[in-house]
């Protein structure tokens, strides 16, 4: 196969033709020039360099060597793409409110993207401002501390419940007990009350039903700025749906049953696990780390009896902890 011939591809499909020559080059230590000559991606991709003990010979790199060098290579690209990203949205998102309406005449649009988690504040904290009746928010644990976001947070919540608003949080259950949530209803007075359940869905936050915020993205370095009444009412029931299945936390604290032996937790994973999800999935869904998730499902295997993952699944159907209302 001539240069002229060779196929166009990425390091991530390899033709057949470098892939052999490659291999035989690892084994064999070196290989010629005009072997490479066939598969000019080797030398392209950096697979193969130039011997320096002989003219017309080329070495092989260290595959770990070269796989380290181009997933960085991938990360740069993708962290390039993202700033770029970012970027598309600072240039258009003054644009966006034009809308292409007369000057003078020009109103907010119904959905807007706002970039960057300094300008996702700013945005939030611009509506709390004008806020006078209630907060609603739903806040999924991201296996980070809360503790900065809630203190950034803490006095413009207060000041809405100073001017008589209310303000109603949905967290996961694994967050009853958090010190950074704790003390934030420790230190806000008014009315402002939280509720926990086992899943919920991702970040939201809905100001006096006017206007919401939601993640544009996965690192919600992106978030959508909604004011569209009609998508504002369905964040709304879909909350107020949410809150009404969900279990007190603040101001006064339920304790959930555990019916059967069980516990909520264990109900919860066992629920999971029936389905199919693996043990990530599940630490996702459940707000918690994989480590403690694995700690609960043997906990719950150990509970049963169960010495495999498939055995869990049955004797959890034998069991009947599903069946069980909580």
């Amino acid at each position: 196969m001539s240069p002229a011939t060779h196929p166009d591809h990425g390091p991530e499909d390899l033709c057949r033709a470098g892939l052999d020559l490659y291999g035989r080059a690892l084994r064999e230590g070196q290989v010629s020039s005009a072997d490479a000559d066939a598969s000019p991606c080797l030398v392209a991709f950096g697979l193969l360099r130039p011997c320096v003990t002989g003219t017309g010979r080329l070495e092989p790199v260290a595959p770990a060597v070269a796989l380290h060098r181009l997933l960085r290579t991938s990360a740069d690209r993708i962290a390039g793409e993202r700033q770029r990203e970012q970027r598309l949205v600072e240039t258009f998102e003054p644009l966006m409110s034009i809308g292409g309406q007369p000057a003078g005449t020009a109103q907010r649009p119904d959905i807007d993207v706002v970039g960057g988690l300094d300008r996702i504040n700013e945005a939030i904290a611009e509506a709390m401002a004008d806020a006078r009746h209630e907060l609603l928010a739903i806040q999924p644990y991201d296996g980070r501390s809360p503790a900065e976001r809630l203190a950034k947070s803490l006095g413009r919540d207060q000041d809405l419940l100073d001017r008589g608003g209310r303000i109603r949080t949905l967290y996961q259950h694994t967050q009853r007990y958090s010190p950074a949530v704790t003390a934030r209803y420790e230190q806000l007075t008014g009315d402002a009350e939280a509720r926990t359940l086992d899943q919920i869905t991702e970040r939201l936050i809905v100001i006096d039903r006017t206007v919401a915020f939601i993640p544009a993205n996965a690192d919600r370095t992106l978030a959508l700025t909604v004011r569209h009444p009609v998508l504002i009412e369905y964040f709304a029931t879909t909350f107020d749906r949410l809150w009404h299945l969900a279990t007190p936390m603040h101001p006064t604290a339920a304790t959930r049953a555990a019916p059967g032996g069980f516990t909520p937790r264990q109900r919860a994973i066992a629920a999971l696990l029936v389905e199919g999800h693996t043990d990530t999935d599940i630490a996702e869904r459940l707000g918690m780390n994989v480590r403690t998730a694995r700690v609960h499902i043997a906990k719950l295997a150990a509970t049963l009896g169960s010495e495999s993952r498939a055995q869990l699944g049955y004797l959890i159907g034998r069991s009947g902890i599903l069946d069980r209302e909580g």
